[in-house]
């Protein structure tokens, strides 16, 4: 092995770049041109075909058969002009990836085969149920399952060299109703929101017919050579790497943060945003990420669904393409200890049918007390619904990230700026005078007791898990393996239920006799006392703010396993079903396949562990070991004194102390995994892996970590960070 790793490292350091695909130069020539988008249904629909589809993606409405017909009619005649030969429902079941069941456009008339894709086939399809996780809704035995077209995110066509393929975005559901996956909970939250929003906005602008989250996921990630990962078993099975001593030089030079593109990345990333420019997905950024080998790139903002869809979409292409360039993408959020890991930041907003962001203070006071409104009711739901964020991103993965020095802590909390404090400190007053003097660079209000906001109003908290950034709120604590569908149905439903609340409350009191804008200030003054002690400005990473989080009575819940309780407390039980996105039993049933999953990811490292140690680590040290020994044995037999091999009898030393230790844990663990196969209940197994195999692991990886240090280079058989991390 340790012959391969040289090989290898010979072969890749004479890797040239692989030429990216031939495409136009102009990006807005090949945008899209794989999209099933509004100007190609103008020239295979009807013009009353066309109006019908584009009410049901505006307004919602249902999909009629005689639509849905024509419809498929156009899609099926563009897709085979386009080369498709197969069309898919593409689904997101709760596995966190996507999924796809491919049909050929095929029927047989007598003897003869025509190509056919019927409203029905466009309309619904019926995968296997039962083969993805259902967190105990369905039975083994009950398979039925359907799939059902979401209109409102285009069709479109992947390409790989050996064929193509309309992909058809879909929900997916049981055959009893319950949702399997994260796009139909997704758009009822969105439908909820936007009623919400809709009716705080009217009391501002009646004019208002439709409130639309907006959504920006930036996405970073590693790129290693491909050949790194096949010598690595924990890289190729859970792409992380489980074991690995840190090297003399990670990322303490700052060098790699938005340097020079190395050429053979460079050649990938072309690529890689063409075929995402094809299929429709905006990128429109790439630079590298802080650590070595770390990337990242980023999209214009979309409407929320389309988003996530893209996001999904774009994570599948990466990894084809990082392949055809020898590349293995690693999307993992720790892959590495000792540097960074990586996250995906979701910056989230609102915005109006006349495209007004409602999270951005305008020129005139009506518009600057909706910007308040919509914010500080924000900042009131996060503070009531802290836990719930938590466990949204709670993962086995992103356990290895929370906290670590580039990442927000597991402490939820909001950043919102210098101004923007001073701001709600001020409305806090409930006597505020109006100051003398303006600045010019204030947009003022006009409002008794509200101050002026300025314009270019905060700064950037990389430590914070919830920023305002300008004009969106950046959940920055998203994992970078995740379906961003998961704390987008969370946030959309948090705020959602806090603007009814909201609406209830100023409703009460204009019905009292106080008038509209008084008794919006008076709540929003409420709200903004109740909800201080979820704003920090900070160091999220400091030990002082885990101190003063705790005096706040901010939860700081490290471990996945609890985490993941706040899904099926009350609150989150009674939020959820009152706004009628989960019944309780959904809930139930997510929360079991997060434990679940939790589970099993911690048990494939362990098991990878124990493998990479018996396999690969001992044998190697006991080899080098043996021939340190011959040395010793021979200089011996030449008369030598004792000082002379000194040194050679402390490495030998040193390696039998960290092989009795490795050899040792190995056991235990061993041990301890069939101890947590008999733990029951799922939960209480989940918090036996956090609490015991988690930190075992870690000790065994210390004395991996050491035996690379002390085995000769020529007899280590794993790649290094040095190798994977800076061999281009």
């Amino acid at each position: 092995m340790a012959n391969l790793r040289s090989k290898a490292l010979e072969m890749i350091q004479n890797r040239p770049p692989v030429a990216p695909v031939s495409h136009p130069n102009r990006v807005s020539e090949m945008f899209g041109e794989n999209v099933f988008t509004q100007e190609v249904m103008k020239q295979y629909l009807t013009k009353d075909v066309y109006k019908a589809l584009q009410a049901v993606i505006d307004h919602g409405s249902t999909v009629g058969r005689d639509i849905a017909e024509s419809v498929a009619n156009g899609m099926k005649a563009w897709a085979i002009e386009k080369g498709a030969s197969h069309y898919t429902h593409w689904f997101q079941p709760l596995t966190g990836l996507t999924a796809e069941k491919h049909d050929a456009f095929l029927k047989m008339e007598g003897n003869k085969a025509v190509e056919a894709f019927s409203g029905d086939n466009l309309v619904q399809q019926e995968p296997d149920a039962s083969s993805l996780p259902s967190g105990g809704i369905r039975n083994t035995f009950e398979a039925r399952g359907y799939t059902a077209w979401d209109p409102s995110s285009p069709a479109f066509i992947f390409e790989t060299p050996y064929g193509k393929t309309l992909c058809i975005p879909t929900i997916f559901v049981s055959y009893t109703g319950e949702a399997l996956d994260y796009k139909a909970p997704l758009l009822k939250t969105i439908e909820v929101l936007n009623k919400a929003a809709v009716d705080v906005c009217h009391f501002f602008d009646r004019s208002v017919k439709r409130v639309t989250p907006t959504l920006g996921i930036e996405q970073e990630y590693f790129l290693i050579d491909r050949t790194w990962a096949d010598l690595r078993p924990d890289l190729t099975m859970c792409g992380r790497a489980v074991i690995g001593a840190p090297p003399a030089r990670g990322q303490q030079l700052e060098d790699h943060y938005f340097g020079s593109i190395p050429e053979r990345v460079f050649a990938c990333m072309k690529e890689f945003e063409i075929e995402c420019f094809r299929v429709g997905i905006p990128l429109t950024t790439r630079h590298n990420e802080v650590a070595p080998s770390q990337f990242e790139c980023a999209p214009i903002f979309e409407e929320l669904n389309v988003a996530i869809d893209h996001n999904l979409l774009l994570m599948d292409l990466l990894d084809r393409v990082s392949r055809k360039h020898n590349f293995r993408v690693l999307l993992h959020e720790k892959p590495f200890a000792f540097i960074n890991g990586s996250g995906k930041h979701n910056n989230w907003s609102i915005a109006t049918d006349a495209g007004k962001n409602l999270l951005s203070p305008g020129n005139a006071p009506k518009d600057n007390l909706q910007f308040l409104t919509f914010f500080i009711n924000i900042i009131k739901a996060l503070h009531v619904h802290a836990d719930l964020m938590r466990a949204v991103i709670a993962s086995a993965a992103n356990d290895h990230r929370l906290g670590a020095n580039e990442a927000p802590p597991a402490i939820i909390s909001a950043f919102i700026g210098t101004q923007l404090s001073k701001i709600l400190d001020e409305l806090e007053k409930p006597n505020r005078k109006k100051n003398a003097d303006v600045p010019k660079n204030y947009v003022k209000l006009g409002i008794p007791k509200i101050p002026e906001i300025l314009l270019d109003n905060t700064d950037r908290n990389r430590t914070s898990p919830f920023a305002f950034t300008g004009n969106k709120f950046e959940f920055r604590a998203v994992g970078s393996s995740a379906n961003s569908a998961g704390p987008m149905i969370v946030l959309n439903s948090i705020v959602a239920n806090q603007l009814i609340e909201f609406k209830k409350t100023v409703d009460r009191k204009v019905v009292r006799g106080k008038k509209k804008e008084a008794a919006i200030l008076e709540v929003l003054r409420d709200y903004v006392k109740e909800s201080k002690a979820i704003r920090f400005e900070g160091n999220g990473y400091s030990k002082e703010w885990e101190d003063e989080a705790a005096t706040r009575g901010l939860s700081n819940i490290k471990q996945t396993p609890r985490a993941l309780d706040a899904y099926v407390s009350k609150q989150s039980l009674e939020l959820f079903a009152n706004l009628g996105i989960f019944k309780h039993h959904e809930l139930h049933a997510r929360h079991e396949i997060r434990v679940e999953q939790y589970i099993k990811k911690i048990d494939i490292e362990a098991q990878l562990q124990i493998e990479m140690l018996t396999s690969y680590v001992i044998p190697a040290s006991i080899s080098y070991q043996s021939v340190v020994l011959g040395n010793i044995n021979a200089m011996k037999a030449a008369g030598l004194e004792q000082n002379a091999y000194d040194a050679q009898l402390h490495i030998v030393r040193s390696i039998s102390d960290e092989l009795g230790k490795a050899h040792a844990n190995v056991a235990k663990l061993s041990e301890m995994l069939k101890v947590a196969e008999s733990v029951s209940p799922m939960r209480e197994q989940a918090i036996y892996y956090g609490d015991n195999i988690v930190p075992l692991m870690a000790e065994i990886r210390l004395s991996a970590d050491a035996l690379e240090n002390l085995v000769a280079d020529d007899h280590w058989p794993l790649p290094k960070y040095r190798e994977m991390l800076f061999a281009k």
